[in-house]
C-alpha cells in the first residue's frame, strides 16, 4: 500500500525584480497515515511554505505530493479548494478567530462552507469543542478567552469535520509553558482519537522531542 502522504522533489522558488529567491531546494519524504511528525528549522528555513503547499494554500514551482494516491499539485483551483475543505485542517501561531462571533460559531464555520445545515453544523462544534476542553465556553468570544483557550477554538475548529491531515504552523508560538503543555496533549489526544496525519512546524524543542518522528529543514532542504 502506497504512503497517505507523499513529497517528491518539491521546490519552490519567488521572482521579485528580477531576481529568484529559492525557499525550497527539492524537499522529499512520506508519511503514514496517523502518523505524527514535527517540522523544525531556523526561520526562514522554508518550513511554513511546506506546510501552506502541502495543505493547498500554495502550489510548488515543480515537484509533485500525492494525497491517497492522488497528485494534489495538477489539480485546478476549484478541485484544490475543495482538497482543502474536504481533507485538511489548519492551525496557525495567530488563531484567526472571527471577533464578533463566539466559539461555538467559530467552529461551524467549515461545516456551513461545506453546505451543512446549520443543527448539523451546531452539533458538531459542541463535540469538536467538548473534545478540547471548552464545552463551558460555547457563548464566548474570543476577547472574553485567554489565548490558550483561544488555540483550543482554532484547534476545534481544524478537526470539527474530522479531516484526515491535520497541519499546524508554530500552535503554541504565542502561549506561556503551561498552556503550550496542554496544546501539546491535545494534540496527541486528537490523533489517538481521530487517527489523522499530523504535520507541526514548531520550534518548541519540548514538543518536537515528544513527536515520534522529527524533520528538520535548513536553507529549504531536509538535513535530518
Amino acid at each position: 500500500m502506497a504512503p497517505f502522504l507523499v513529497v517528491e522533489d518539491i521546490r519552490k522558488q519567488f521572482d521579485h525584480g528580477g531576481k529568484s529567491l529559492q525557499i525550497l531546494k527539492g524537499i522529499s519524504f512520506s508519511v503514514e497515515q496517523g502518523e505524527m511528525m514535527a517540522v523544525v528549522g531556523a526561520s526562514g528555513a522554508g518550513k511554513s511554505t511546506l506546510l501552506h503547499i502541502l495543505g493547498g494554500l500554495d502550489r510548488p514551482s515543480s515537484g509533485r505530493i500525492l494525497f491517497e494516491g492522488q497528485d494534489i499539485s495538477t489539480l485546478d483551483s476549484t478541485r484544490l479548494a475543495r482538497f482543502r475543505s474536504e481533507k485538511v485542517g489548519f492551525v496557525f501561531q495567530f488563531h484567526h478567530l472571527m471577533q464578533g462571533f463566539t466559539a461555538e460559531e467559530n467552529v461551524m464555520i467549515p461545516c456551513l462552507i461545506r453546505g451543512m445545515a446549520p443543527a448539523k453544523a451546531r452539533q458538531l462544534a459542541r463535540v469538536a469543542l467538548e473534545r478540547v476542553g471548552l464545552a463551558h465556553r460555547l457563548t464566548h468570544r474570543p476577547g472574553e478567552l485567554s489565548g490558550g483557550e483561544q488555540q483550543r477554538v482554532a484547534l476545534a475548529r481544524a478537526v470539527v469535520m474530522e479531516p484526515p491531515l491535520i497541519l499546524a504552523d508554530e500552535p503554541t508560538g504565542n502561549l506561556d509553558s503551561a498552556s503550550s503543555r496542554e496544546i501539546h496533549d491535545l494534540f496527541f489526544e486528537l490523533n489517538d482519537r481521530l487517527k489523522a496525519t499530523m504535520l507541526i512546524v514548531t520550534h518548541s524543542r519540548e514538543l518536537a522531542t515528544l513527536l515520534p518522528r522529527r524533520l528538520e529543514i535548513r536553507d529549504g532542504v531536509i538535513v535530518q
